[in-house]
């Protein structure tokens, strides 16, 4: 057994297919091919079985991968490390967030930190925040910025909080409603919602917020995107419940501030065995979040809201 054909079974195993996984590898299929059944020959089990079109990874397979997961990333941490040690931060930096990200302008971050390490190459993901806090422990995702309720654990990884953003109530501009300053979640609860899939993360700050208030969070609207919110809104089907950056940014809503409104609190989470690339982003990252002039809509909602 040896490190190439590890490199090959996981290569195998996502593309699921000889001739792509060979691409990847940079080897002709024959040569892939032939070190795959060496190693199930070596390890007296079949690892992959081979359909018209694809192959599929068989039990066996799925314990082999598991290992060779962990030997080629601890050999890539390694090579890292000791790059690091002689002052060079280069490698892949694996970077995943949810879609609804206001806290920080990450694109103008990774401008920063590509230009200070010009040898870090980036992989960008765009999830839900329970996907990529399982990433970032199971280290297929060096650092994620993921928002979540207070009530949320983060377990198994570091973390930093970035924002908490209140929530506000978003209505359609001809709805009764949309006049008032303040509306309670007693009210919200009596009209049709549109909110993400029951479950989410996302859907758990809004969920927890009714629960609190001993009040029912019916949702007939269930969506997996931010921007089908605000279409659900515009068209008069539901009303919203979003982070005030958020519907700063929407277009012919209106916006009311919430009694008691629900919290979304944004968080960096990284591996508790982070990379130099990791380490070096984190330390870029905080300089982004700096404190930053609200939308001046974001402003008035909470001076509404004080004022009630």
């Amino acid at each position: 057994m040896n490190l190439k054909q590890l490199e090959f079974c996981v290569a195998l195993a996502e593309e699921r297919n000889f001739t792509r996984a060979a691409a990847r590898c940079h080897v002709v299929q024959s040569a892939l091919s032939h070190q795959i059944a060496h190693l199930e020959e070596e390890l007296q089990a079949t690892l992959f079985e081979r359909l018209p079109r694809q192959v599929r990874v068989t039990p066996a397979g799925e314990v082999v991968l598991a290992h060779a997961r962990q030997v080629l990333d601890a050999l890539r941490h390694l090579r890292e490390d000791v790059a690091a040690v002689a002052g060079q931060v280069r490698g892949t930096l694996t970077i995943g967030q949810i879609t609804s990200l206001t806290a920080v302008d990450l694109v103008a971050c990774l401008a920063a930190f590509h230009t200070r390490y010009p040898q870090v190459e980036f992989r960008l993901r765009m999830d839900k925040s329970e996907v990529l806090m399982e990433d970032v422990r199971e280290r297929r995702v060096d650092v994620a910025l993921v928002g979540l309720s207070p009530g949320t654990a983060i377990d198994g990884a570091c973390h930093r909080l970035l924002a908490e953003e209140s929530m506000v109530a978003v209505l359609p501009p001809a709805h009764p409603l949309a006049s008032r300053k303040r509306l309670s979640l007693a009210t919200l609860a009596e009209l049709p919602l549109v909110d993400f899939q029951y479950g989410s993360g996302a859907r758990r700050q809004t969920d927890e917020a009714f629960a609190a208030a001993g009040l029912p969070h019916r949702v007939p609207f269930e969506i997996n995107h931010m921007s089908l919110i605000e279409r659900f809104v515009q068209q008069g089907l539901a009303v919203g419940i979003v982070p005030v950056a958020i519907a700063a940014g929407f277009t012919s809503v209106a916006c009311v501030a919430i009694q008691d409104a629900p919290v979304r609190r944004v968080h960096a989470v990284w591996s508790k065995l982070p990379t130099p690339a990791a380490r070096a982003f984190m330390q870029e990252l905080l300089q982004h979040v700096a404190p930053q002039a609200e939308p001046r809509s974001s402003v008035e909602l909470r001076r509404r809201a004080r004022a009630g």
